[in-house]
């Protein structure tokens, strides 16, 4: 599915992602987040467009929960966070949409300087709609390939 949906538009031409693709297996990919959400914040979500975690394949189930950990891992070490959001969103325009994890890693400078955490803080981030830099992105992207490749050896 293109063209109806952001989430397949991004699969099916990654060249238009900030930083590009992260990784992929035979039914997930790793891309970063585009929008307001800081630079290092992850998208985990499966090839096929599925809009709920019920209808996912046995297969694509028995990847989500070590694939999620894994992106885990790589957002806390990119930018060394003290905690990471992992939050399902599936809906677009009030309607479900493609299924995908929001994986954000969350400094404890951040926090203090907000002076919010959790879904204040993503709310917050959403209203200020300041997207991060596109050659930070691009960074994080870089480096996230590199931890990624690590993380498999």
């Amino acid at each position: 599915m293109t063209g109806d949906c952001m989430a397949c538009d991004l699969i099916a031409d990654p060249s238009t992602l900030p930083g590009g693709r992260i990784a992929e297996t035979d039914r997930w990919v790793v891309e970063h987040c585009v929008g307001p959400l800081g630079a290092g914040t992850l998208i985990l979500k499966p090839i096929r467009h599925v809009t709920a975690v019920a209808d996912l394949t046995d297969d694509e189930a028995a990847e989500l929960g070590p694939l999620l950990r894994r992106c885990s891992r790589l957002a806390a070490e990119l930018v060394g966070a003290e905690q990471v959001y992992n939050t399902l969103w599936s809906h677009a325009g009030g309607v479900p949409g493609h299924v995908h994890y929001v994986i954000q890693p969350v400094t404890r400078e951040q926090v203090a300087s907000t002076g919010v955490y959790g879904p204040v803080l993503q709310m917050q981030m959403f209203v200020s709609g300041t997207a991060p830099d596109p050659a930070a992105v691009t960074a994080v992207c870089d480096a996230a390939r590199e931890l990624w490749a690590r993380m498999a050896s």
